[in-house]
């Protein structure tokens, strides 16, 4: 006779993902679908890196690719490699990846999906701050410490104009579209006051772009991005347990306000340092951390996949305006402007019907 299981003695083990431990201070759950997706996006961003190389007139053969970035490359191969495509992928991947980390370090501590740092104005602010940096104060501040700057502040006025912090959602809005509204108005009289050439360069620039890049701007970015992934492996459990919320992340150690403002402040560092080296790229930072929670279906952060999925949005973007005849020598920004405001539009709608806004 079939017995069913009446006690927790007869219930079926719960399953248990395996534990990455590095040491005695970081454990971290490995979700295998996780995995799986990151290996997928791995992949994903390995064809858009080897079409944007390829494509076009003066293309590499996708057959060379190899060869050319083991610098073996000779003559147009060498140039288009060294000078044209490669710092430029170098730091669109570079790029995505620190404002897909941005992103899902900001929406997870405020649990908000509407809580990316551009659309709460800190890619406006960071923007600011690099071109007072670059053009008003030449030389005498350097342009990642103006973005750095322009950031903070631009954190700051927010969390004051809320009068809540950046809990509340709506309040999180409206703020951020006043600091953003300001931030722009001021770097549009730096344009106006400025020589035709420097504001052409500067437009360009507020807009969100990767041409003329070099292995500097590369370097800039990745620097940023790998010397945060010592914090960022200390802040993931914390993060984690932060989602559950203030109360019960105390309760368990790891401190709501403190993981809170260690995660903001290093959020804010990585989108600076995606705007001074590219500009204010909108949107990357919010759909990316929201589309790999979609992915993987699971709770969490998810850092890793948001960084892969915001290298593969950036890029894939910037393939779409070098190749298109329509996005032919537009900013990238532009484009994602685009599809992220449509993107913006839905989560407003949805957040309303949920009676959060």
């Amino acid at each position: 006779m079939n017995r069913t299981p009446t006690g927790p003695a007869d219930a079926a083990p719960a399953r248990r993902d395996p534990v990455l431990r590095l040491g005695r201070a970081v454990a971290l759950p490995v979700h295998p679908r996780t995995l799986l997706w990151c290996a997928l996006l791995l992949l994903a961003v390995l064809a858009v890196a080897v079409a944007t190389l390829s494509l076009g007139r003066l293309g590499i053969a996708p057959g060379r690719i190899p060869a050319v970035v083991a610098g073996g490359g000779e003559g147009t191969e060498a140039f288009v490699y060294e000078r044209l495509r490669g710092p430029r992928l170098a730091v669109a991947l570079g790029t995505g990846a620190a404002l897909g980390l941005a992103g899902a370090l900001f929406q997870s501590v405020t649990r908000n999906p509407l809580g990316s740092p551009d659309v709460i104005g800190l890619g406006a602010g960071a923007g600011a701050g690099a071109a007072c940096a670059a053009l008003l104060l030449p030389g005498a501040v350097p342009v990642p410490l103006g973005a750095l700057a322009g950031a903070v502040l631009a954190m700051a006025v927010v969390a004051l104009a809320t009068g809540t912090g950046l809990r509340h959602p709506g309040r999180l809005i409206v703020a951020g579209i006043g600091v953003a509204a300001m931030a722009q108005a001021f770097t549009q009289f730096v344009v106006s006051v400025m020589a035709r050439d420097q504001a052409g360069v500067l437009s360009a620039y507020i807009n969100g772009s990767l041409g003329a890049r070099d292995w500097d701007h590369a370097a800039t970015i990745w620097g940023a991005v790998l010397l945060a992934v010592p914090p960022l492996l200390y802040l993931a459990g914390p993060v984690a347990v932060n989602e559950m919320g203030d109360e019960l992340s105390d309760a368990l150690g790891a401190s709501a306000a403190r993981t809170r403002t260690l995660a903001i402040g290093l959020s804010v560092v990585l989108s600076a340092a995606a705007v001074a080296v590219a500009g204010p790229i909108a949107f990357v930072a919010l759909t990316a951390p929201q589309i790999s929670r979609r992915l993987t279906g699971a709770a969490g952060p998810h850092l890793a996949l948001s960084a892969v999925t915001g290298a593969l949005l950036l890029a894939a973007a910037d393939l779409a305006v070098q190749q298109s005849p329509v996005g032919d020598g537009l900013p990238v920004g532009l484009f994602t402007m685009a599809l992220g405001g449509a993107y913006l539009g839905h989560l407003l709608i949805r957040e309303w019907r949920k009676g959060v806004l």
